[in-house]
């Protein structure tokens, strides 16, 4: 099995690469490897988006990256490869996104990226390090995972999902903010799960071995 990292120059590749490598390992989870290859993405057995910067500038990225974009869309939506989006690659699912200005994002997940507003003013934008997540729907990726295991987040901007079906967990940061998204063979996740230390690694191990 081939685990596809795709690289479009907008994501932290090297510490996710090295955290997926590791649980593909531990649990006989096939190969992982980081490409700009529309053709290693069209036949990866599963793809994953990270993710770093404004939500215009990678979706541009994306579009421009020699091919890469349409192997993905293909490989998700025609042959049914589960997809994993990180940070900005997760907000990428949306239908929109309102950073700067509306980008039209890839609508597999419905719903808008827009600006956090914490209700208490003495929480800081951007929404910088550990939260608990708080499961809303069960899910083979939370095998072994419950409310209250904590991840890593960094970010300005999150997902309202328009279907609360959709919303598989989130976090408490001066209100709700989404942490991950899911459905069919498709999973987001909001925080960095590479940087999120056990409760990351389990998320990736089990994302690793979902059979969808």
């Amino acid at each position: 099995m081939l685990t596809a990292i795709i690289d479009y120059e907008s994501g932290n590749l090297h510490s996710a690469h090295k955290a997926f490598e590791r649980m593909a390992r531990e649990t006989g989870a096939g190969d992982v490897i980081v490409t700009a290859d529309a053709d290693v993405v069209a036949r990866a057995d599963r793809l994953v988006l990270p993710g770093d910067g404004a939500f215009p500038a990678c979706m541009a990225a994306l579009k421009g990256a020699g091919g890469l974009y349409d192997a993905m869309v293909e490989a998700v939506e025609e042959k049914g490869r589960p997809f994993l989006g990180i940070c900005v690659g997760m907000q990428l699912m949306a239908s929109v996104g309102r950073e700067y200005k509306d980008t039209a994002g890839l609508g597999w997940i419905k719903g808008e990226v827009t600006e956090i507003t914490p209700s208490d003013p003495k929480l800081k934008v951007p929404h910088m390090g550990w939260n608990d997540l708080v499961i809303d729907h069960d899910h083979p990726v939370f095998d072994g995972l419950h409310t209250g295991d904590h991840t890593y987040f960094v970010h300005s901007y999150h997902m309202a999902v328009a279907d609360p079906a959709e919303r598989l967990a989130y976090v408490d940061y001066g209100g709700e903010v989404t942490a991950i998204i899911g459905r069919d063979t498709m999973l987001g996740m909001q925080f960095h799960p590479e940087k999120s230390q056990t409760t990351g690694l389990r998320l990736i191990s089990n994302f690793l071995n979902w059979k969808p």
